[in-house]
């Protein structure tokens, strides 16, 4: 037999690679490259000696990252759209000029000469929009044109005012505050620059502006056909980024108290460096503010630090040129690998080991021995119906099932030929159950667990959790609910299967064998939801046990049920019902001998259970074999078990030729018949049980009712 060293099991059970995959998926990760160059810069220039960061020039460092950050940001935010903006440093240029203008030739208000800034901006950043979003001009051409046209204004209005703005400075006590003041022992220019920051973060990530730019960055025909005005999205970029020049040219305006022939001249690279330097997509819809901030901070370090060695002229430009193209071509590979680097090292199969399943089947005894009782069974809805995954009867023996489209079907007893569309959620229906006043209580692949009222309105109970403390991936989101029962006192314990992967995924789930699953506690009395089980592999079937103070749960990939319990003397505590299973469980109901029904979705093969305890030849499966030959769990062929509370396994039902009902993810029984769904079929089946009791059924052995 297979095995490995101790050291193989430890590494691969204990040691979290999936950490990696996980860090990798999350957004701020795209910083990571930016923040470690920024911080080896920031080493450089101390172990050099220039002295960089010393007061004096910290502020004055804040008071440029006030003015360029801003600029940068509006060239980030014209980005985000999918667009490009080379008339940032025209656009800066003209708004100081506008604003010493008033300032010192006409001797306006700083309020006057801000409104005037403001204006300049806005409306070169709207020429740029309408060209662009309206008239569908490249964003590339257009900026380019409008950098030539806008520069020129500059150096002819500049040559006409130079003389008068250098001849006069303003006497204001609020300009020189602007200037050169500080507010809490922060340069004004930095603090209004850090607001406006926030600001936009909070537009960029929590409003539907933010959430629009980047759908139309990312497909900007999938954004139209979503309903999203596309060219007053990216009108309103241009915009921006012009009122964001027009802030940083007021403020640089401040700052100097004069202006140039060179003003603003190769800002438009310089910003350019820095936005996707920070990682700010050129393909568009991927950006954020602290991407572009970094981006800024580390292209002004570089190049303060390049005037403090010396370097200027022509060799920091091409130092600066160099460092453009780097981050172009980190960004295009990036962009290019990421998803492929993402599945290389997402996977994280762990270790698992069942035990011999020939072994289980002689301790089992001839309780598993292959049959056709199945083979009778009656077909209920067959091509009416996808993927009843689970099953459930009411007060009026009609018979109600999920579908894949999204829909709860109900059947009408006795013949169950007549069906409705009982009501529409929308995601997956998988689990059900009936609380005591008669709502259906489900639960939703990639939605949460929801209720369909008796007046047939559905209403969400619960989509999230408590989160992990430990979890990298936001497990505070219900991603795979699906199966559910419910406390005496109306308290709903459901499983989430993984907290990794979605509906469509359980083979990677199953790949991994980790324990990435839960069992989830919603009291409706409180409101509350929280985990109560973590760390299961895969958890699926749950059903309370007739003490009303503990529930019996499956673990598919485990091949186990456990008891928990979650309330009386043993409050926390968990039990083995059952082990080593010759096939995975799914969903667990009541007998009506106080016992329990339980489905094998399909059977053990030696293959994959070999493989379990073969975690690295999985890991490069993953990696290099297409997935679609993978080795999967067999689903294919399962059966139904009955076992006694204490585990004993008293009876099997089988279809082996999959003739009438050719897989089992549920069963309920009913007045003496057991009905049977699947998910990957297209009907339910109803077998007569022949010790079955003709006056049981689910709703009066929980609620008592007849």
């Amino acid at each position: 037999m297979y095995d490995v060293g101790i050291l193989t099991k430890l590494r691969y059970r204990y040691v979290p690679d999936h950490i990696i995959g996980e860090l990798l998926t999350k957004r701020w990760m795209d910083n990571a490259i930016p923040f470690a160059a920024l911080a080896c810069l920031i080493a450089a220039i101390e172990l050099a000696g220039l002295n960089f960061f010393a007061i004096d020039a910290l502020f004055d460092l804040a008071r440029q990252l006030a003015e360029f950050g801003l600029i940068a940001l509006g060239l980030a935010i014209v980005m985000m759209s999918g667009g490009i903006d080379l008339s940032v440093g025209s656009v800066f240029a003209l708004s100081a000029l506008a604003t010493l203008i008033c300032i010192n030739v006409y001797e306006q208000s700083v309020f006057v000469a801000f409104l005037t800034a403001m204006a300049v901006g806005g409306l070169c950043g709207a020429i740029n929009g309408v060209l662009i979003g309206y008239s569908r001009i490249r964003a590339f051409l257009t900026t380019l044109v409008t950098l030539i046209i806008y520069r020129s204004i500059y150096e002819l209005v500049f040559a006409k005012f130079s003389t008068a703005i250098m001849a006069t400075m303003a006497d204001s006590p609020t300009w020189d505050f602007l200037g050169y003041g500080t507010l809490f022992a922060v340069p004004v220019s930095f603090g209004i620059a850090l607001i406006i920051a926030i600001g936009w973060h909070v537009v960029l990530s929590r409003m539907r502006f933010g959430w629009r730019l980047q759908a139309v960055g990312g497909a900007r025909r999938s954004a139209f056909n979503a309903g999203i005005d596309v060219s007053l999205t990216i009108f309103s970029a241009y915009t921006a980024s012009g009122l964001l020049c027009a802030v940083a040219g007021f403020l640089m305006a401040a700052r100097l108290g004069s202006t140039g022939t060179d003003t603003g001249v190769g800002l438009e690279v310089q910003a350019l460096t820095a936005v996707v330097l920070g990682g700010i997509s050129l393909g568009g819809g991927r950006g954020s503010v602290s991407k572009a901030s970094m981006g800024a901070i580390f292209v002004l370090v570089l190049t303060n630090g390049l005037i403090s060695l010396g370097v200027t002229g022509p060799t920091a430009s091409l130092i600066l040129g160099l460092v453009l193209i780097t981050a172009v071509y980190l960004d295009v590979r990036w962009l290019k690998n990421r998803e492929k680097l993402l599945r290389s090292v997402y996977i994280s199969p762990a270790y698992a080991q069942l035990p011999d399943l020939a072994k289980s089947r002689s301790d089992l005894g001839r309780t598993f021995e292959i049959n056709d009782r199945l083979r009778s069974v009656e077909v209920i809805g067959l091509g009416e119906i996808e993927s009843p995954e689970d099953v459930i009867l009411d007060d009026n023996d009609d018979l109600y099932c999920g579908t894949r489209n999204g829909d709860i079907i109900r059947f009408f007893a006795p013949d169950y030929k007549r069906q409705e569309l009982f009501a529409h959620i929308g995601g997956q229906p998988l689990g059900l159950a009936f609380d005591r006043i008669g709502n259906l209580i489900v639960c939703v692949a990639g939605m949460g667990l929801y209720q369909v009222a008796q007046d047939r309105i559905v209403s969400k109970l619960t989509d999230e959790t408590n989160r992990s403390l430990t979890s990298i991936v936001d497990d505070s989101q219900l991603r795979l609910a699906d199966d559910l029962d419910i406390a005496p006192d109306g308290r709903i314990f459901f499983s989430e299967a993984t907290v990794r992967y979605g509906m469509h995924d359980w083979p990677v789930d199953a790949l991994e064998s980790r324990g990435n699953g839960r069992i989830i506690c919603y009291d409706p009395t409180k409101g509350t939801t929280r985990t109560e089980i973590r760390g299961l592999i895969f958890p699926n079937g749950v059903c309370m046990c007739e003490d009303g103070q503990s529930f019996i749960y499956a673990e598919t990939w485990a091949c186990r049920i456990t008891r928990y319990w979650f309330d009386g003397p043993k409050k926390g505590k968990s039990e083995s019902v059952v082990e080593n299973l010759p096939g995975y469980p799914d969903n667990i109901n009541r007998a009506s001998d106080g016992g329990f029904w339980l489905a094998l979705v399909g059977m053990r093969s030696p293959a994959l259970d070999l493989a379990l305890r073969m975690p690295g030849f999985r890991r490069r499966m993953a990696r290099q074999v297409a997935r679609d030959n993978w080795i999967f769990p067999n689903i294919n062929t399962g059966c139904i078990v009955k076992f006694t509370p204490q585990g004993e396994v008293v009876e099997t039902l089988w279809d082996l030729g999959g003739i009438n009902h050719p897989m089992v993810t549920s069963m309920r029984e009913h007045k003496g018949c057991l009905f049977i769904g699947g998910i990957s079929n297209n009907r339910i089946g109803r077998y007569t049980l022949e010790r079955g009791r003709s006056d049981w059924t689910g709703m009066s052995s929980y609620w008592g009712r007849k």
